[in-house]
């Protein structure tokens, strides 16, 4: 086990986290990843396995699950029983395309980007009550393409086919994402819909009832709840927006492990063993959209509760083994 050092905070483009992730575990550093932790569930198993080995704490930075209407949404949904329907959207102005044109559609795609943190949100407040069990991907193209000049979605929604744990009925979740949105008075039009059987909620997360107009930029519609970039007095005043503590308490408990403290009990931390289902989703919507649209299923072992991840398509079938058991994509044929 590496002597264990100070925290590393990853922010680079997807396809480089695992290598980057990797390096600073070996060497005994503690590891916060910026949205998703990695793209594909070899990697999430292969970091996972590093991480124990090496004694330190790997973390994805999910911001929401501290945002405080998140969080509450999220203690209430189970109020409500089994899980049926759930709708999240999240778009981002098209000048993101050239701001992020290095690797846009190319090492990663915008469902990796902007659905990761709603279908985060969805598996943190589901754990241990429902689970993903199949998933459905189609895209919209056409303004990316002609802007950048090469292939790429311009949209994309996954469909995820769910099961309640104790009931075995059938939920379904929707999650949009779109990074070609025209500019508007948000950077990011984010919000969310959630269903139970016994109840339903619904997030706006773009507004929240705070508009400032200024002659030179405009409406907008600002949320300082994230983070408080103007100071007060002359001095910061953002450790108490969400984007702020989603940082601080990583670094809270990278400093548990260095006393000894290794259990970490904070549920809200996106660490790696409790993410992978998240990973699971994304990689399965990656793999359905370039199998054509086709579902992906998602089997686990019943016995250890550990993801399955099987391939089968046209008619060939393997089987890839990963760390604590097996997680595939089973691409469905077409009728």
């Amino acid at each position: 086990m590496a002597k264990k050092k100070g925290p590393v905070i990853i922010v680079t483009p997807d396809d480089i986290h695992a290598e980057l992730a990797e390096a600073a575990m070996r060497r005994g550093m503690h590891v916060l990843v910026a949205k998703p932790l990695v793209k594909t569930l070899t990697e999430h198993y292969r970091l996972l396995a590093i991480a124990q080995q090496q004694g330190v704490l790997l973390a994805t930075e999910m911001h929401k699950r501290f945002d405080p209407i998140y969080a509450d949404a999220r203690d209430r949904a189970p109020g409500f029983g089994d899980f049926s329907y759930f709708y999240s959207y999240m778009s981002q102005p098209r000048s993101q395309l050239e701001t992020f044109h290095q690797w846009a559609g190319q090492a990663s795609d915008i469902s990796y980007y902007l659905n990761s943190h709603h279908v985060d949100w969805l598996i943190w407040t589901l754990m241990g009550l429902a689970r993903p069990e199949c998933v459905t991907a189609n895209a919209a193209t056409g303004v990316a393409v002609a802007h950048l000049g090469y292939p790429m979605e311009d949209t994309i929604n996954l469909n995820v086919q769910w099961r309640n744990l104790a009931s075995g009925s059938l939920g379904m979740s929707l999650h949009t994402a779109s990074w070609i949105a025209p500019k508007s008075d948000v950077h990011s039009q984010q919000r969310f819909f959630y269903m139970g059987q016994q109840g339903e909620l619904q997030v706006d997360q773009a507004h929240r009832g705070y508009s400032v107009a200024e002659e030179s930029s405009g409406y907008v519609s600002p949320n300082p709840q994230f983070m408080k970039y103007l100071p007060s007095d002359n001095n910061f005043s953002g450790q108490n927006a969400y984007g702020y503590q989603s940082i601080e308490r990583f670094i809270e408990a990278t400093a548990r492990y260095r006393t000894g403290q290794a259990d970490i009990n904070d549920s809200a931390l996106a660490t790696a063993d409790n993410t992978l289902q998240c990973t699971a989703i994304l990689a399965a919507g990656r793999l359905s959209l370039d199998k054509g649209g086709q579902p992906v299923t998602i089997e686990y072992n019943s016995h250890t509760e550990q993801l399955f991840y099987f391939v089968t398509f046209l008619g060939f079938y393997s089987m890839f083994k990963f760390y604590h058991g097996c997680l595939g994509l089973k691409p469905q044929a077409k009728s």
